[in-house]
């Protein structure tokens, strides 16, 4: 497994009306590295966003979706997205705080 660091742990948020409604929850929706695991995502939340206690990390792994191009079939790029819990006294993360 390569030498991961935890600024290159989260990729993205991901911005669907389903992730800003569970804002509300304090569940925050990520892109992050197909090799990172729960610990290094929780570790990377706390460290990249200040004030913010993580509760728990949800992961979902993501197959690339077929293409066909011509007689050429390929895929995607597979993706991992993740699910932070915050707990109730952790501040909110200020990347979404405008939309």
């Amino acid at each position: 497994m390569a030498d991961i660091k935890y600024y290159d742990v989260i990729l993205r948020p991901v911005i669907t009306e389903k992730s800003m409604n569970q804002m509300g929850e304090k569940k925050y929706t990520f892109y992050v590295h197909t090799d990172a695991n729960k610990s290094m995502i929780k570790e990377a939340v706390e460290k990249m966003f200040s004030g913010v206690k993580v509760a728990s990390v949800n992961t979902i792994n993501l197959d690339g979706k077929k293409k066909t191009r011509g007689r050429i079939v390929g895929t995607t790029a597979k993706t991992k997205k993740a699910i932070v819990q915050l707990t109730a006294d952790s501040a909110d993360i200020e990347i979404f705080a405008g939309l």
